[in-house]
């Protein structure tokens, strides 16, 4: 049986079959049918700015011969892009199967909503005579931009942003709770300087809490200037029209996006390579967060809640595998790579137009669903953490020779104030502890033997692995700053 005939349509892309759940709020936004539906609500908002004029210092007329649109006229052109259902979506596909573009198929469906618009608004209505309006002295990236823009706002802010912000919510949280919480840090792999869980996890809600500050207020920026952005046919077609105030009005007013006044025929895309480099930024933050958790998983620092009815190995029946940081992992390399992609290839375009940007915009989607679906990773993983604080404990009452450096600073100090015996302090403390297991008697002894003043020597005595934490506790206040 040959796979590609079977219908409904196998997927090739798992976004769109294994992944669909976790993925499909995109769809709305960034996938073809969004994309045109949002071309339409451009071409459309457009004709009403054209026909209606539009607020500067008083009414400013448009297009003479043209009378304003009345309230039923504009409720019907808008709701060419609102109805715009899956009957809509083959007959687009249809029409585009003729043209071979797809801007162009956009501007004759709506042609066909305004040749039939006499049936639900009466013979009175002048939209059947407008179809020169529509598309009326755009180039096709006219529309494309401030689609695509639109496009990506919505996904970003409706759906890609609320799960990465759960993601710094939920890290705050754990950040908050386990602040005091000591555990063995290790550095090179090797038992170093005790800190808090808590502590650990702030790391990450600072580092995620810069770039999602970043991207909640990045520019969403347009451009309507025509086919090399000189405004050339609209002044050739009615000079008297203030063009640069017309288009900036209707960008910034109509389509709510940064007007940006000088680009070749298409937006220059700086800002698309601005907001995906930033994306991809968070994705490397959130893959070591992903392989910290694996590792700290490993070591049983963190403990997993089974998933009732899942199965962890084939074979092994006792195992709890970390497989959401796993595929994380995984998609945020891959989001990752289209992303730094995107950001590269969009900045550069040759001379005044070429297609290369075409092309590689209509994976947005695919870049943003496995970032997305490594989100819906991480956040079902880390819902069945937590910290195993019995192992912790035993951890740090294993490793005295952490120690070691307190002891070996305060001696430094002693030996500057004047107090003998403090030559070497660093050889001293080493000759003690490298490569040793030592226990609470052995640092007891080592601090008798020097000659520190009693306050000193009581607060180093009083130390242990599970106390000596600084202010890690207190840092956590610091984790959105």
């Amino acid at each position: 049986m040959n796979l590609s005939r079977i219908t409904p349509v196998i997927p090739l892309n798992p976004l769109d079959g294994r992944y669909r759940r976790q993925t499909a709020d995109l769809v709305e936004y960034l996938s073809e049918p969004a994309l045109n539906r949002e071309r339409m609500r451009v071409e459309v908002e457009w004709m009403i700015m054209l026909a209606n004029g539009y607020q500067g210092n008083g009414q400013h007329p448009v297009l003479p011969g043209v009378e304003p649109l009345i309230e039923a006229e504009q409720a019907y052109l808008r709701a060419i892009p609102e109805d715009f259902d899956a009957d809509g979506i083959n007959e687009l596909a249809g029409i585009e199967a003729q043209t071979h573009h797809d801007v162009k198929a956009v501007e004759y469906y709506i042609d066909r909503r305004l040749e039939a618009a006499d049936t639900a608004l009466g013979s009175e209505t002048q939209l059947p005579r407008l179809t020169p309006l529509v598309h009326f002295a755009c180039t096709s990236e006219d529309i494309n931009n401030l689609a695509y823009a639109r496009c990506i706002r919505g996904g970003i802010e409706q759906v890609w942003l609320p799960k990465a912000t759960r993601i710094e919510d939920h890290l705050a949280a754990m950040a908050a709770k386990y602040r005091d919480l000591p555990m063995l840090a290790l550095t090179h792999g090797q038992p170093a300087t005790p800190t808090t869980l808590g502590k650990e996890m702030a790391v990450y809600v600072h580092r995620l809490h810069r770039q999602l500050d970043r991207i909640r207020n990045q520019d969403y920026m347009g451009k309507m200037n025509g086919a090399t952005g000189t405004f050339g046919a609209h002044l050739a077609a009615l000079p008297q029209v203030d063009w640069i105030d017309l288009t900036r009005t209707f960008i910034v007013e109509r389509m709510g996006l940064v007007w940006n006044p000088l680009t070749t025929q298409i937006e220059s895309h700086d800002w698309q390579a601005e907001l995906f480099s930033n994306i991809a930024h968070l994705g490397r933050i959130l893959h070591n967060l992903a392989v910290d958790v694996w590792m700290y998983i490993s070591r049983g620092v963190f403990a997993q809640e089974p998933v009732k009815g899942a199965t962890g190995s084939s074979t092994m029946p006792h195992k709890v595998n970390p497989i959401r940081f796993e595929n994380a992992e995984a998609n945020l390399e891959i989001s990752g790579a289209l992303l730094d992609t995107l950001a590269t290839t969009l900045t550069e375009t040759r001379w005044q137009r070429d297609l290369t940007d075409s092309t590689t915009q209509r994976n947005i989607g695919s870049a943003l669903g496995y970032s997305l679906l490594a989100l819906d990773n991480l956040d079902g993983g880390l819902q069945t953490i937590h910290p195993d604080k019995a192992l912790m404990a035993r951890e740090l009452d294993g490793n005295w020779e952490v120690l070691g450096e307190p002891i070996q600073t305060a001696m430094r100090a002693a030996g500057l104030a004047g107090r003998s015996g403090m030559d070497h302090p660093y050889e001293q403390v080493k000759e003690l502890m490298r490569g040793k297991k030592i226990g609470r008697e052995d640092v007891e002894h080592f601090i008798d033997g020097l000659d520190l003043d009693q306050d000193t020597a009581s607060r180093l005595k009083a130390l242990t692995p599970a106390t000596y934490t600084g202010v890690a506790g207190t840092l956590v206040d610091f984790d959105r700053d």
